[in-house]
């Protein structure tokens, strides 16, 4: 669609994405903004709580229980089931090449203090979070369309509506 990196800036401005209240790419939870940052470390051992589990099932479970809103990495995910395994607050036992996690006594004394803290998702924000995003994906609909099909005016045109369309949602943040 965009010939060079550089043009995608340009359209769009400074590549940070997220949601409102939730920082990073894509609501993942990490990157930088005005968003608060979820806890993940509070947040795991919150969810081993109810049940043993792998990365990939807690993964999945957080980005249900907030709304697709926090779907956390595994970048984020593994490190922190390490090092709460360090700490000895979970062990682990592989069955099938997975690794399920458990906590231990301590674990499970620490966890009592980290509540559920994917219920600070509020549901009308994770409503409206999935708005923006439906919007977004719309938006790059219609550019691919434009990328392919559109003559080199057309194309041009819809570079300058989206530096404006930038510009606006900048100027609503500033007012």
């Amino acid at each position: 669609m965009f010939r060079h990196k550089h043009d995608r800036r340009q359209a769009f401005g400074p590549m940070r994405g997220g949601f409102p209240g939730f920082q990073g790419h894509g609501g993942h939870g990490h990157g930088r903004g005005r968003g608060r940052r979820v806890n993940t470390r509070a947040t795991v051992l919150s969810l081993l709580t109810e049940r043993p589990m792998h990365g990939y099932e807690m993964i999945t479970e957080l980005e249900q229980r907030t709304g697709g809103v926090w779907r956390p990495s595994p970048g984020s995910i593994y490190p922190t089931l390490q090092l709460l395994e360090d700490e000895g607050l979970i062990v682990s036992e592989e069955a099938g090449g997975r690794k399920r996690f458990t906590l231990t006594d301590a674990g499970r004394a620490e966890a009592e203090t980290a509540g559920q803290p994917w219920r600070d998702f509020d549901q009308g924000r994770v409503a409206e979070s999935q708005q923006f995003r439906e919007a977004g994906f719309g938006i790059m609909q219609a550019l691919q369309q434009v990328a392919s099909a559109g003559t080199d005016e057309q194309r041009s045109q819809a570079l300058e509506v989206l530096n404006e369309t930038r510009r606006k949602l900048y100027a609503i943040l500033a007012s």
